[in-house]
């Protein structure tokens, strides 16, 4: 465990407090716990998407949403749906292949996140995607 001299607005730190004394739990550990729960592990991502998954915990609830609701292309869907199922794939099938499984793996981390913000950020049902966060 390490520690660190942390400068907060007196507003963020009222609002720690208060948290904290509802929760009955130390303002310390309320702010870690909330440091932990929005920073993104990254050991486990891919080494170009590190710095994407990171700056995504910044951007607005309707930033999120955008990013909650992406797709890969219907084109993109049915040619992994194709590829996937070519018992014996050439060289260049095999290249598409990965491509599409990587353009895939991208578009669900980023909802994964971006889910996960709006669920820490709370409000409204996240399965009511119809009305988005504001």
């Amino acid at each position: 465990m390490s520690s660190i001299t942390l400068t907060l607005p007196d507003n963020t730190l009222d609002q720690a407090q208060q948290a904290a004394q509802v929760l009955q739990r130390p303002v310390e550990q309320l702010l870690s716990d909330m440091l932990t729960a929005v920073l993104p592990p990254l050991d486990d991502v891919p080494p170009d998407l590190q710095k994407e998954l990171a700056e995504i915990t910044w951007l607005s609830n309707s930033e999120l949403w955008e990013i909650a609701r992406e797709q890969l292309s219907p084109a993109d869907q049915e040619n992994l749906q194709q590829l996937s199922q070519i018992s014996q794939p050439t060289a260049v099938q095999v290249a598409q292949l990965d491509d599409l499984r990587r353009a895939y793996g991208r578009v669900t981390l980023r909802k994964a996140r971006a889910y996960a913000l709006l669920s820490l950020r709370g409000g409204t049902h996240l399965l009511n995607q119809s009305s988005p966060l504001r």
